[in-house]
């Protein structure tokens, strides 16, 4: 029923976000589709759905999930209310979707920027304008909020990693090929042929974990680099005062991250995972921005 509750939303659309994640979809109809071709579909197509119900069961039950729902939910009633985008309230949202490490990660390089504005406001000259300083604040939001993103992009991906092994994909392909052998040994072309397809989509799934693995590295590095950046960018800022200097270095900076984000939003066939559509960078270094970042992960 849609009034059952488990903590927020409705369960109807717990299950209803869970079910139309795309990853899941495209198993879950590329499962439905295999069974229907196949010899027995009678037999398949129970055993498919069975599953999918206790993947659904499994994932309305985790709280992060929960969480992640609730808060979309709520975005779009303040949208719909507001008449417009929620996009500091979707920074929040992100860091909540994160991993505790990453969560304290960003909120160490947050503070950090804090810390470096404030030397760089109490070193301002006494005839400087109050806007000097602020100039950059703006620039220091997109690449904290272009960090934010990479950090969900590698928490997707770790996710991603932790949901098997390589040894069991490993293992998975070697016992289909070796039925594989036995069935063209018996002659048998039914066996066979669901077996040669069975065997490719194993071979399938090795491969996506053996790229997952590579771009959870090139992620890693990464995140590294850009961190690198904006605290040596922070720390110019405070001490030279030159907004034009700080500017061309931050356009260069978010150009390169645009760059990295576009390799790693091609993971999403592999993960799932969702590119985040705001057309406008929120405040994070701001009051509102303070508001909605949690600094006690």
């Amino acid at each position: 029923m849609a009034t059952d509750k488990l903590g927020g939303a409705g369960m109807l659309e717990y299950l209803k976000h869970a079910f139309v994640a795309r990853w899941n979809l495209l198993l879950c109809c590329g499962a439905a589709v295999a069974a229907l071709l196949s010899p027995w579909p009678d037999v398949l197509l129970p055993l498919i759905a069975a599953g999918e119900m206790i993947y659904l069961g499994g994932v309305i039950s985790m709280p992060r999930f929960r969480e992640a729902v609730d808060a979309a939910i709520a975005d779009r009633a303040r949208v719909a209310l507001g008449g417009g985008r929620q996009p500091a309230r979707s920074v929040g949202a992100m860091l909540t979707g994160l991993s505790a490490d990453a969560q304290q990660r960003f909120n160490a390089l947050r503070k950090r920027c804090l810390d470096m504005r404030s030397i760089a406001q109490a070193a301002r000259s006494p005839g400087g304008t109050p806007e000097t300083t602020d100039i950059w604040t703006p620039a220091l939001d997109r690449l904290l909020y272009g960090f934010l993103r990479l950090l969900g992009q590698q928490n997707s991906l770790l996710r991603f990693l932790k949901s098997t092994t390589e040894a069991e994909l490993t293992q998975r392909l070697q016992q289909l090929k070796q039925k594989l052998t036995a069935a063209q040994a018996s002659g048998d072309e039914r066996m066979i042929h669901s077996l040669e397809e069975s065997v490719g989509i194993a071979d399938q799934r090795l491969d996506n974990y053996h790229k997952a693995m590579k771009n959870a590295e090139f992620a890693g590095l990464e995140l590294d680099r850009v961190e690198s950046k904006i605290q040596a960018l922070i720390e110019l800022a405070a001490n030279r005062q030159d907004p034009d200097v700080l500017s061309s270095q931050v356009d260069a900076a978010a150009e390169s991250m645009h760059r990295t984000e576009a390799t790693l939003n091609q993971l999403q066939q592999i993960t799932g995972g969702v590119t985040d559509a705001l057309e406008e960078v929120p405040a994070i270094l701001d009051a509102a921005g303070k508001q909605v970042v949690r600094d006690d992960a």
